[in-house]
């Protein structure tokens, strides 16, 4: 059957919109209608070769549909059936998931190596971070959708599977922020939102926001931010005179660049705790002096996929969204079509917006 997608046909290459041909589900294998997919940074990563994908690939891992078939031996969804995609499935057999920690997982990605769809032409396609939820629909293994709890908006769920649990679980799972601890944010894009909504549902005393742009800081307020700094070259000085020249007990970085890995880094108090999700490049080099990594006793930590385990963690951020603790509306700036990936792909290199979300 064919349909639409958005496929990058080489590393650096513009991304083409397209028919595809999609198989039946296999066995142990799920088709899913796509309602929306959101349009994340790490796409922009795979695109640039940031990060590393087989090419040609129909990109996009964040997103939310309905079963149209499953294949053999899948029963925990069934047609009908409304889920999120869940881009890293953890194997429960290596090392990291036998010590608990399934989002490092070893064979999380190992689907993204396999064709899954093929050209009009019969080009193999390979399926970005397995999900391939840039599409009018998709094939994925059973293990990469999770039934979607009610009381969520469809479209508004394709945040759920990337940068709500990333956002959440940075500030639940990696810094572990205690109610009553200031927090500061840097960075308000989508994942930002998220982590500015999440340090507000922990109990954060003073939230503070940090970005380049001065047209988020209406944004950031509504998700809970109670400071807005514009980044600059004294952003560290000026967190410390909002918090008593101590810093803020939690930063949490979601940008991915060494000045404001280091910005994070200085605006954090004595003790404190320093927690990296941006995704940056090789060359974003980040150097400290071995005086102040002992003088400061600060906790400096990377932060994958939040910390999170999706099954556990996806029906917890439901609760908070039917109790009214976490509006997903926020974080979905733009909703765009299929044809304007490129164009929202643009917004994020100029650092516009909040999240794009493509509306099937």
């Amino acid at each position: 059957m064919a349909v639409r997608a958005a496929v990058l046909p080489a590393i650096g290459a513009p991304l083409e919109i397209t028919g595809i041909e999609l198989p039946d589900p296999g066995p142990g294998q799920v088709r899913v209608r796509l309602a929306a997919a959101g349009v994340c940074h790490s796409d922009l990563s795979l695109s640039d070769g940031t990060m590393r994908v087989p090419v040609p690939a129909v990109l996009g891992h964040e997103g939310a549909g309905t079963v149209v078939a499953v294949g053999e031996g899948v029963t925990h969804v069934s047609p009908g059936s409304p889920v999120v995609l869940n881009w890293a499935p953890s194997c429960g057999r290596c090392h990291a998931c036998a010590l608990g920690e399934v989002w490092l997982c070893a064979n999380a990605l190992n689907g993204a190596a396999d064709v899954y769809a093929r050209t009009a032409d019969g080009t193999d396609l390979h399926p970005g971070l397995n999900v391939a939820a840039f599409a009018e629909e998709t094939v994925v293994a059973a293990s990469c959708v999770l039934p979607l709890p009610d009381g969520v908006p469809l479209v508004d769920a394709a945040l759920l599977g990337c940068a709500v649990l990333t956002g959440y679980g940075a500030v639940h799972h990696s810094a572990r922020v205690r109610s009553g601890e200031t927090v500061a944010v840097f960075g308000v894009g989508g994942v930002g939102l998220a982590t500015l909504q999440s340090a507000r549902i922990a109990g954060a005393s003073r939230i503070i926001a940090v970005d380049v742009s001065p047209e988020k800081e209406e944004l950031a307020r509504a998700a809970g931010a109670t400071d807005y700094v514009l980044a600059s070259e004294n952003t560290p000085r000026e967190i410390r005179g909002l918090t008593g020249k101590q810093g803020v007990d939690v930063s949490v970085e979601c940008v991915g660049r060494a000045v404001s890995i280091r910005a994070a880094w200085e605006s954090t108090r004595r003790g404190g705790r320093t927690t990296v999700v941006g995704i940056g490049g090789k060359d974003q080099q980040v150097t400290f002096n071995a005086l102040e990594l002992f003088h400061w006793g600060r906790t400096l930590s990377g932060c994958v996929y939040g910390d999170s385990d999706p099954s556990r963690d996806v029906p917890l951020l439901a609760e908070h969204v039917r109790e009214g603790r976490l509006d997903l509306s926020l974080l979905v700036t733009d909703r765009i079509t299929l044809e304007d990936i490129p164009k929202a792909f643009e917004n994020m290199l100029a650092g516009k917006g909040g999240r794009a979300v493509v509306v099937f």
